[in-house]
């Protein structure tokens, strides 16, 4: 039974054990010694699947839509651009960038002299967390104003909200204006001000780009009912999931750095957990956790909106990474017990609607 359970987290147990070891021997240049980066880099592993759970979720809303061959690629290709793209190439980027130095310079600079490499990468703090905060933002709205949403777990105030979803780009309307008041009211410089806008409209212009992509390559399907039921291809849902995660890993990867500045550990770190989100989203999706749980989605949408005001608030003040994680754990286990209540209460009454 327990082996059932643990199925789709095999790789993830493999992969575990890879870096581990990589962690092992490349500890020994460690003054701790190799136990010390075991440690961390386990650590890091599990910060990464606490601020990442409701990721999973909302990548299990998605990933269901999908069929067996796109499900494959997600946890094959896609943790290899999650890992190696987000983990290690986009800091190594952004570096490159905004200082003007090689490639080469700056792989010396990150295994050399993390501590410079480092202080480059968390300079940039602003802009990435404008980014990011702002498509997290409207993946919330999204949800926020869907006025095609049956189930509401708020009640009467989130169908109000959601019925907002009639007018065209509200969305837009309204992240834009939090982007508005996000450079106008926190205490930052004039030069973070235009780097807040800049990045931040770049952030929603990509959103759009990306749901256009997906209403582009929508499929049509007419049922026995002449019901038309809209999917989005496997490709525009692989490409949203993937900047989705981008997204999520930003603030993770720099959060890492105030636990080691050991990059290959981080990578290691961040690798396991990584892998633990995708098999967790394999999982949701395999089991029909979202249709047992009618909420749960609900709650990682709330704890993805909580998850963008905290980027954008954290350009001007600091946040720890445990409070980030708390206040996304708190989301998911209201919205469970939400749902347990919900299926009490209507069992065996299919169709009405949560409060």
């Amino acid at each position: 039974m327990l082996m059932s359970h643990l199925r789709e987290f095999r790789w993830s147990f493999v992969v575990t054990f890879i870096c581990l070891a990589v962690a092992g021997y490349w500890g020994q240049r460690w003054e701790q010694g190799p136990l010390a980066a075991l440690w961390i880099c386990i650590v890091l592993g599990v910060m990464e699947v606490t601020l990442s759970f409701d990721n999973a979720v909302v990548n299990a809303a998605v990933l269901r839509e999908m069929d067996e061959r796109w499900r494959r690629l997600f946890l094959t290709v896609g943790i290899i651009v999650a890992v190696f793209g987000m983990r290690l190439v986009f800091p190594i980027v952004v570096v490159v960038v905004t200082t003007g130095l090689g490639w080469v310079e700056v792989g010396q600079m990150a295994l050399n002299d993390p501590d410079e490499y480092s202080r480059h990468l968390t300079e940039n703090h602003t802009s990435i967390a404008a980014f990011g905060g702002m498509f997290l933002l409207l993946v919330f709205l999204a949800f926020l104003f869907d006025n095609e949403r049956k189930l509401h777990w708020l009640g009467a105030p989130e169908r109000r909200l959601a019925r907002l979803g009639k007018l065209e780009a509200i969305g837009i309307v309204t992240a834009l204006g939090v982007l508005y008041a996000t450079q106008r009211y926190l205490p930052l410089t004039e030069a973070q001000r235009l780097t807040v806008m800049t990045a931040g409209v770049f952030g929603v212009v990509l959103y759009v780009m990306v749901d256009s992509i997906g209403a582009l390559f929508e499929q049509k399907d007419d049922g026995d009912a002449a019901v038309t039921v809209v999917k989005r291809s496997g490709a525009a849902s692989f490409v949203y999931l993937e900047i989705l995660d981008a997204s999520f890993s930003f603030d993770g990867v720099i959060g890492a750095f105030a636990i080691t500045r050991d990059v290959v550990i981080i990578m290691l770190g961040l690798a396991i957990g990584a892998m633990f989100v995708r098999s967790l989203t394999v999982y949701l999706v395999n089991r029909g956790t979202l249709e047992q749980y009618v909420f749960l989605e609900h709650g990682a949408m709330y704890a993805i909106g909580a998850l963008a005001v905290i980027m954008l608030v954290s350009i001007a003040q600091h946040i720890p990474e445990s409070v980030t994680g708390a206040i996304g754990i708190v989301f998911i286990i209201a919205a469970l017990i939400s749902s347990v209540r919900y299926r009490r209460r209507h069992a065996g009454h299919e169709g009405h609607e949560g409060g």
